[in-house]
């Protein structure tokens, strides 16, 4: 498998990166246990997770996908085939990027994931109140202690993320190595434009989230019947049932014609293409559903197929 660097961290990921929100929330252990096994049996091998997933759930607190990796790498013998990426700052037990919250914080992490050191510790969100310094020091600290091996940033401006990347040189600090934005064929301001151009200049990794726009893009949802009793129908509705989401589903599925593959795979495929993106994330909640994802890494859209899904806006 294909491998790029993640920034400059000396890491490097396979072009599609698991998102592991689903693990103990629509996807039950045994079965993400399962959708992790033929993830690295299928030749990749970077996992995002989060400390705050799935805290959003009835009934849960926090934690659970962390629990579930740790008890898959703990029960599999598999931690060196994998990168762990994990986030702190946006869970409301352990909110912020403050020294102290940190050092909490991945302790808990590195509890849960039953490992010695994550791979990449990302900051899920800017935090205005606790100053640049003060975060990129902890981070600092824990790359040395080893506990962690490379630092990363989620949902950051270009100025914030600037603003870092110029404090971290200044003060001779592990620097923020990648960026995950949201990006795909709907959702594209986030990437394209400033933070492609900070991102290539400073020589950072994008890992984008919502590749395939909570499922929009599967081109399983087209009607309201389609959406009724789904986990995510909330969020597609109010994002992307509209003319500009039609718009691209039609795109989408002209492309996936033109090359015989699902949306799915196109819509990824796409992102993997890019020039500014690393490896895009996305779920999946069954083996099957995983197949079909994993088969978009090995997908070569033809240029005028890749000229029609960019106008499609």
């Amino acid at each position: 498998m294909n491998q790029r660097p993640l920034g400059r961290s000396g890491l490097s990921t396979a072009p599609l990166v698991f998102g592991g929100n689903v693990f103990g929330w629509t996807a039950d252990e045994a079965t993400s246990h399962a959708l992790l096994d033929a993830f690295v049996d299928g030749g990749f091998n970077a996992v995002d997770t989060a400390d705050v997933y799935s805290a959003w759930v009835p009934g849960h607190t926090g934690g659970e996908s962390e629990s579930v990796i740790g008890r898959w790498l703990k029960a599999g013998g598999k931690r060196d085939k994998v990168l762990i990426l994990t986030k702190v700052a946006m869970w409301p037990a352990q909110p912020g990027l403050s020294a102290a919250n940190i050092v909490a914080a991945v302790e808990g992490s590195l509890k849960r994931l039953q490992t010695d050191y994550i791979d990449l510790y990302q900051s899920h969100q800017d935090d205005a109140d606790t100053p640049i310094e003060e975060t990129l020091e902890a981070f600092d600290r824990l790359v040395k202690a080893g506990k962690v091996r490379a630092v990363g940033a989620s949902n950051f401006t270009p100025a914030r993320l600037g603003e870092s990347l110029a404090t971290s040189a200044a003060q001779g600090l592990t620097r923020y190595e990648t960026i995950q934005p949201k990006f795909n064929l709907f959702d594209r301001d986030q990437v394209e434009g400033e933070l492609a151009a900070l991102t290539a200049r400073e020589g950072l990794g994008i890992i984008p989230y919502y590749g395939l726009a909570a499922g929009f893009l599967t081109g399983k949802y087209r009607t309201d019947a389609d959406l009724e009793g789904k986990a995510r129908s909330r969020t597609i509705l109010r994002d992307y049932w509209n003319d500009k989401g039609r718009r691209v589903l039609a795109a989408l599925d002209a492309a996936a014609k033109a090359v015989s593959a699902s949306p799915a795979q196109v819509a990824l495929a796409w992102i993997m293409a890019h020039p500014a993106i690393t490896a895009p994330i996305a779920s999946a909640t069954s083996v099957a559903q995983l197949d079909e994802l994993m088969a978009a890494a090995r997908l070569k859209l033809p240029a005028e197929v890749v000229e029609a899904l960019n106008a499609a806006e």
